[in-house]
């Protein structure tokens, strides 16, 4: 897995060296930044996956520093403050900032913070994923994954040929609507397709089997005289 790199715009060199010296130890790739616009600069040319930003910088603002990271990229910020009162973490906050800290800090703390946002980050990621990718679900904890081109069942994947994928595929598509094997054999199969009905019948038996289902019990139904069905 690449190392996730947090970027410190920290202008306290003993500070910044025990932040990387940490963050590092923890399997982060670290940039350090002495300034604001040198900040900037970095955030441009790294990309970092997350910003520790001081707000106490010789140049800029921190605050001005955050205001234009969150107007330009959806990069995390977390401020490090002096002050201990409210005023500068809530305007750090509705500047864009994701969280804060407070000196003097406890490293534990930094990275507990840290390791939090990129846990929020990713089950975010996992579920607009989810919502983004074609799923089709079925009964019997049965999943087909379009995208992936990939069946699952109880969470784990079976694995399919082609045209036992998209035979499935096309069933599931119509539940509930008897296919009769000959458009089985040319929607799926194709037009050129040179067997017979038999060989529709001989996929839907290895379907069943990988499901681990007869043919008495399963989602994919016979009637008889036409084809088979998906229930």
């Amino acid at each position: 897995m690449e190392k996730k790199t947090i970027l410190i715009i920290e202008d306290e060199d003993n500070i910044s060296d025990i932040l990387s010296h940490y963050l590092e130890n923890e399997g982060f790739r670290t940039i350090v930044a002495n300034c604001g616009q040198q900040g900037l600069e970095s955030v441009r040319e790294y990309e970092p996956d997350l910003v520790l930003l001081d707000i106490m910088l010789p140049d800029l603002s921190g605050f001005e520093v955050c205001k234009r990271i969150a107007a330009a990229s959806i990069i995390p910020v977390i401020i490090i403050t002096a002050r201990s009162d409210d005023v500068d973490k809530i305007l750090g906050m509705e500047l864009g900032a994701d969280d804060y800290i407070t000196k003097p800090f406890n490293m534990r703390e930094v990275i507990v913070r840290i390791k939090t946002i990129f846990r929020r980050i990713d089950l975010i990621a996992v579920a607009t994923a989810d919502q983004n990718e074609k799923v089709i679900k079925l009964k019997r904890e049965i999943e087909i994954f379009k995208d992936r081109h990939e069946i699952h069942q109880h969470g784990q994947k079976i694995e399919f040929t082609n045209k036992e994928y998209d035979l499935l595929v096309y069933l599931a598509e119509r539940p509930g609507k008897a296919i009769t094997r000959e458009e089985l054999l040319d929607k799926v199969w194709g037009y050129e397709f040179t067997g017979d009905c038999r060989t529709v019948d001989i996929h839907v038996r290895r379907v069943r089997k990988k499901l681990d289902e007869n043919k008495n019990s399963s989602i994919i139904e016979t009637v008889f005289g036409v084809g088979y069905k998906l229930v």
